[in-house]
């Protein structure tokens, strides 16, 4: 395991909520994620970032003795480098030295099982070492040449910028062949009335433990970031009888970078169609409303922020103020607490899920010719079966159905609709 150490950065400018002991945890929760061992976390309060060292030229030096005092391997920074930074920093520090975003995207690598979720990883990984070529390219593949000369090394850096790019462009038409199949199975969903539910939320909030609590999915759960990774859809019937399709998705970040989320656009397509958002939170998390605010700021640049929402407020088995709870269920939209761990008031949370589809619903009485024993099945796959009588002219049925599939039935032959 590789000795990591762990350097925090704050500038002057930022605006957010996020102070220091925030972002130091937050790092620490990431390096153990991606297996390394933080040794130490320090911190920086800069005024603006410099464009050589990012902190300056003597805080890089002073963070190389500490590396050499603590035998680290590797010094992680918690704002993203620029190629010649890193490389600065490395020639100073004489450690590999990465940032946030190369760490996230380790842990991404690690848990992207699907071959489209590894295309995704790729592509991300691609698209943050094409503009960084410029920095430390140069060094790593220099072979001659010298100053304001086109050497072997410039030549082979052209050659591995093409390469990229090729392969960039392989991935995103690869990716764009997964979303037409998605949007296709999709419209199938929609063609049999189904409403979609996508589970949204910061890391490590319990999304894929909800999901198995609701539906016995299976999906792999740990008390780590980024576990899921690799979008997942169920179908679930609600207490009415209605068939529903739920979907889990990659948690959110503070401070996602744009080009990650646009690398997983594809990932994140189900909350951006899904007709209902259940957002998940961590109630006993000290920054439970950092986190909500991150997935806002995530769901706005998707475009799904004015979605239907819920808010499944999690973990209240660890909880034991009850005026904290009492509190986010002020502050939240459509707050339902529950506990995913012990399958805690997930009935009150089906019976929200419902009643925001209820209007697709409508009872009714109907008889249909024995002969099309095939439009049972189909009610009790798309409805709520409550009665079912075989006549001899007819098999009469009660039952709820989705108005959608309702009027398609009304231009069936043989088919009475009593009331």
């Amino acid at each position: 395991m590789e000795k990591a150490l762990l350097v925090s950065i704050k500038f002057k400018h930022e605006k957010d909520n996020w102070g220091f002991e925030d972002i130091a945890e937050e790092m620490e929760e990431l390096a153990a994620t991606s297996g390394a061992e933080a040794i130490d976390n320090i911190t920086c309060l800069c005024d603006t970032p410099t464009p050589n060292f990012l902190i300056g030229r003597g805080k890089a030096e002073e963070i190389a003795l500490l590396c050499q005092e603590e035998e680290a391997d590797m010094v992680i920074f918690s704002h993203d480098l620029s190629g010649t930074q890193q490389r600065n920093l490395e020639e100073v520090i004489g450690k590999k030295t990465i940032d946030r975003t190369q760490l996230i995207l380790d842990i991404f690598a690690k848990h992207a099982k699907s071959p489209e979720g590894k295309m995704q990883v790729e592509l991300a990984q691609l698209q943050y070492l094409m503009p960084r070529l410029i920095g430390k390219g140069l060094i790593l593949s220099r072979t001659g040449g010298g100053i304001g000369t086109s050497g072997p090394g410039e030549q082979r850096l052209e050659v591995d910028r093409r390469r990229i790019r090729k392969k960039i462009d392989k991935l995103k038409e690869d990716l764009r062949h997964y979303s037409l199949h998605r949007a296709t199975m999709r419209k199938k969903r929609r063609e049999k009335s189904l409403p979609t539910v996508a589970l949204v939320g910061y890391t490590n909030a319990g999304k894929s433990t909800l999901l198995n609590a609701l539906t016995d999915a299976g999906q792999v759960v740990a008390d780590s970031l980024f576990t899921t990774l690799d979008p997942l859809n169920k179908s679930l019937q609600l207490p009415n009888g209605e068939n529903i399709v739920i979907s889990d998705t990659v948690g959110f970040l503070n401070n996602l970078p744009h080009h990650l989320i646009e690398a997983f656009k594809a990932t994140l397509e189900e909350a951006m169609e899904a007709d209902l958002l259940i957002h998940v939170l961590d109630v006993v998390h000290p920054r439970v409303y950092e986190h909500a605010e991150a997935v806002f700021t995530v769901l706005k640049e998707l475009g799904a922020d004015e979605k239907p929402i819920i808010t499944a407020l999690n973990k209240i088995d660890l909880l034991d103020d009850k005026m904290w709870l009492e509190k986010l269920q002020r502050d939240f939209i459509h707050p339902v607490p529950i506990s995913a761990k012990f399958r805690q008031n997930l009935d009150i949370l089906l019976k929200n899920i419902q009643d925001n589809f209820v209007s697709r619903m409508e009872r009714l009485e109907i008889v249909i010719p024995h002969a099309r024993m095939d439009l049972v099945d189909l009610f009790y796959r798309e409805g709520k079966v409550e009665e079912i009588k075989y006549l001899q002219n007819g098999i009469k049925i009660k039952l709820f159905l989705p108005k959608i599939l309702l009027q398609k039935l009304m231009h069936s032959k043989g088919i009475e609709i009593v009331s």
